[in-house]
C-alpha cells in the first residue's frame, strides 16, 4: 500500500500537480475561483442593471469579489479539518456550478422558496432540466475545481495548532468581508435596497442561507398545526336530493395572458369557448412557485398575512372535510405540498409521467368509492395538475392538440427560436383546453344525479424568454407579471347556479375586476355554502353576484 501511494504521489508530482502546505492556502484558492468565475451570473446581473459604470462601479464589483470570498473562507475555516475540508471545498464547488448554471439558463433565484421547490423536486421534474448545457457548466464550473482540490496534498498539523489556524483563518475573514463591506458600502446599500434579487445571485452563500432557512424553520413550524373552521356545517341550499358535486382542478404553470378565452390572439381553448364559462381576466397568484402557491391559496389567509403567520394551520380542504362534504384530491404532479395530507388522496400516474387526461380514468369508481354519508352531502374532487411545467413543454400536450408548429422540443429553452418556445408552451395550453372540457363533459353527464361545477385556478405563471428570464420562481417583489397572472375559470350546471344563487350574467360583467388567490379559500366555501367563522364575504370573488 504504501508503494502505491508513494508511486501516487510521484506521478502527480510529475504531472505538475502543485503542492499546497496548508489548508489556508487551498481555502483561498477555492474562495478566489468562487468569487469570480463562479459568481459569473451575479456580475452578468450587474452588468444589465448597468452598476458597473464609474469609479463606483468597480468598487461595488471589486467590494462584493472580497466580500464573498472573505464570507467563504469564514464558512471554509469552519469545516477546515482532515476529514471535512475537502468535501466541504467539493461541495461548494459543485452548488456554485449548479447554481450559476440555472442563473444564466433561465434567469432563476436561488431564495428560500426556490429551495423548497429544489428539495421537492422529484425524479421525472429533475430529468426535464437535464441538457448538455448543464453537463458542460458543471464539468466546467464545478467538476474539474472539484478534481484539482482533491488532488492536492494538504498538512494540517496538530489538532490543537489546527484549532489556532482555523480561528485565525476566521478572525481574518470576518476582518476582509468587513473592510470590502465598508469599501463600497454606498453603493451596495443602493443596489441591494432597489434590486432585491441580487442577494440571491452571490453564489453559493445564496444556498447555504435557503438551506440554513428552510431547515430552521421548517420543524419549528410543522409542529403546531391549528385547526380551523371547527364550526364548519354544509348549507343546505343545494337540498338532499342532488348534492353539489364540485370540481377544482388545480392549474400548473398557467399563464392566464395565453388562454384564448381570456383574448390571446390564439385559439388556444377552443373547446371551453364553446363551453358557457366565467373567466376572470385580472387573477394574480400568491406565490411564483408551486411550494409556495399551493399552500397559500389553499389558506385562509391573504398572502400577505400568510407569510407572517408564526404557525401553520389547516386549510381548505380541512374545512370542507368538517362540514361533512367527501374530499379526494387526484395527483398528477409532485404532491400537494401538505394541503392534502388529512383527506384522502391518489397519486393517478404511477410510472413515468402522464398527461392529466389519466385523473378522469375511472373517476366514476372513485366517486362511488367515497363514503355513502358524505356523498349525500357533497363531493369535492381536486385534480392536480401538471399543466404547462416546464422545461420540457412539448412532454404536456397530446399529438391531436399540438396546434401550432413547430414547437421546441428540448429543455434547453435557449436553443429554441421564441416563436417555437411559445408554440410549446400553448400547446400544453392546449391540452389544458382539451382536459378541462372532457371534467365539464363528465360533470354534464351526471346532472341527473348531482348538482355538478367546476374551477379552474393555476398556482403561478411562467416566463417565456421576456427579458431572458425562463421558466418561474423569482421573488415575488421583483417577478415579472407573467409569472404572476394566472387564470381563474369557473363552470357551472344550471341546477348548481340556481343552489349557489349566483347570477352568472353578473360574473361575466365582472371578468375585469381584480381577484387573486387571497380570494380562493372563500370563494370554494361560499359556492358550496359552507357556513362557518373562517369564511369572509369580502374575499369571496362570487359574493357581489350572489342572490341572497
Amino acid at each position: 500500500m504504501n508503494t502505491l501511494v508513494m508511486k501516487w504521489r510521484r506521478r502527480r508530482v510529475s504531472l505538475g500537480w502543485p503542492n499546497v502546505s496548508r489548508p489556508s492556502v487551498l481555502i483561498a484558492a477555492v474562495c478566489v475561483w468562487i468569487a469570480t468565475l463562479g459568481n459569473v451570473a451575479l456580475w452578468r446581473e450587474l452588468s444589465r442593471l448597468g452598476v458597473w459604470h464609474g469609479l463606483a462601479g468597480w468598487t461595488l464589483v471589486a467590494g462584493m469579489v472580497v466580500g464573498i470570498g472573505g464570507l467563504m473562507a469564514l464558512w471554509f475555516s469552519v469545516f477546515a479539518w482532515r476529514r471535512t475540508l475537502k468535501p466541504m471545498l467539493v461541495l461548494m464547488l459543485l452548488a456554485a456550478a449548479g447554481c450559476t448554471h440555472f442563473m444564466l439558463s433561465y434567469g432563476v433565484v436561488m431564495d428560500p422558496p426556490m429551495m423548497v421547490n429544489v428539495l421537492q423536486t422529484d425524479v421525472h421534474e429533475a430529468t426535464d432540466l437535464l441538457n448538455v448545457r448543464l453537463l458542460v457548466n458543471l464539468v466546467l464550473l464545478g467538476v474539474l475545481p472539484a478534481v484539482w482540490v482533491v488532488c492536492q496534498r494538504v498538512s494540517y498539523g496538530p489538532w490543537l495548532r489546527r484549532l489556532r489556524g482555523n480561528l485565525q483563518l476566521g478572525a481574518a475573514s470576518v476582518v476582509l468581508a468587513l473592510v470590502a463591506v465598508m469599501a463600497c458600502f454606498q453603493p451596495l446599500a443602493s443596489t441591494m435596497r432597489n434590486h432585491h434579487e441580487v442577494r440571491y445571485l452571490m453564489t453559493p452563500l445564496n444556498v447555504v442561507y435557503a438551506l440554513g432557512k428552510t431547515a430552521f424553520a421548517g420543524p419549528a413550524r410543522s409542529h403546531e398545526l391549528l385547526p380551523i373552521g371547527v364550526d364548519a356545517v354544509a348549507g343546505t341550499r343545494f337540498g338532499t336530493t342532488r348534492p353539489p358535486l364540485l370540481v377544482l382542478v388545480l392549474g400548473e404553470t398557467g399563464r392566464a395572458g395565453n388562454f384564448g378565452v381570456n383574448g390571446y390572439a390564439r385559439n388556444t381553448t377552443p373547446v371551453l369557448a364553446q363551453e358557457d364559462i366565467v373567466s376572470f381576466h385580472n387573477v394574480w397568484s400568491c406565490g411564483t412557485s408551486t411550494a409556495v402557491s399551493v399552500p397559500c391559496m389553499f389558506s385562509r389567509l391573504p398572502r400577505k398575512t400568510f407569510f407572517d403567520r408564526d404557525h401553520e394551520e389547516e386549510g381548505l380542504l380541512d374545512v370542507l372535510q368538517r362540514a361533512g362534504y367527501g374530499v379526494l384530491w387526484l395527483d398528477n404532479q409532485g404532491g400537494c405540498k401538505g394541503v392534502c395530507d388529512r383527506v384522502p388522496n391518489v397519486s393517478t400516474c404511477v410510472d413515468g409521467e402522464c398527461l392529466d387526461g389519466v385523473m378522469l380514468a375511472g373517476l366514476d369508481d372513485r366517486l362511488a368509492a367515497l363514503p355513502a354519508e358524505r356523498r349525500a352531502r357533497g363531493v369535492v374532487l381536486v385534480l392536480h395538475q401538471i399543466g404547462s411545467h416546464g422545461p420540457a413543454y412539448y412532454r404536456r400536450s397530446s399529438p391531436d392538440t399540438k396546434r401550432f408548429l413547430p414547437e421546441c422540443t428540448q429543455n434547453e429553452l435557449q436553443a429554441c427560436s421564441r416563436d417555437e418556445l411559445v408554440n410549446a408552451y400553448d400547446n400544453s395550453i392546449a391540452y389544458t383546453d382539451r382536459m378541462l372540457g372532457d371534467s365539464i363533459h363528465w360533470l354534464q353527464r351526471h346532472e341527473t344525479a348531482w348538482q355538478p361545477a367546476l374551477v379552474y385556478v393555476a398556482d403561478h405563471g411562467e416566463s417565456l424568454g421576456e427579458n431572458n428570464l425562463y421558466l418561474h420562481g423569482l421573488p415575488y417583489a421583483v417577478a415579472p407579471d407573467v409569472q404572476k397572472r394566472v387564470p381563474w375559470i369557473t363552470w357551472m350546471s344550471p341546477g348548481f347556479e340556481r343552489s349557489a344563487g349566483v347570477d352568472r350574467g353578473c360574473l361575466h360583467g365582472r371578468v375585469d375586476t381584480e381577484v387573486s388567490h387571497d380570494h380562493y379559500f372563500h370563494s370554494v366555501l361560499g359556492l358550496l355554502g359552507v357556513h362557518t367563522s373562517v369564511y369572509d364575504a369580502a374575499l369571496d370573488a362570487y359574493a357581489p353576484c350572489r342572490n341572497g
